[in-house]
């Protein structure tokens, strides 16, 4: 299993525009991945209600994780996006 620990690097969290940005690049990538908080179960990263349900808070450590082919170049993208509070999807999304 390929993971990412990460820490959330938009202000605000994972709510709103964030979750909706992580979520679609999450699903984009075509693998399936789950997020956690770090001491939390894991949810489906594509999944807009999950994510926002975690109440993930901005500096706060998540877990990415997949067992899927292909998933540490998914994995690296995702945790890119997240620990660094992207406004706009990368085009390697």
């Amino acid at each position: 299993m390929a993971e990412r620990r990460v820490n959330i690097g938009w202000t605000e969290g994972l709510h709103a525009r964030p979750a909706s940005l992580f979520v679609r690049a999450a699903t984009a990538s075509g693998v399936p991945v789950t997020i956690a908080k770090a001491d939390g179960a894991p949810v489906n990263a594509a999944s807009m209600l999950a994510v926002l349900g975690l109440g993930a808070q901005g500096g706060e450590e998540v877990v990415l994780a997949s067992d899927a082919e292909g998933a540490e170049a998914a994995l690296d993208r995702l945790a890119k996006l997240v620990s660094e509070g992207l406004e706009e999807l990368p085009e390697t999304v």
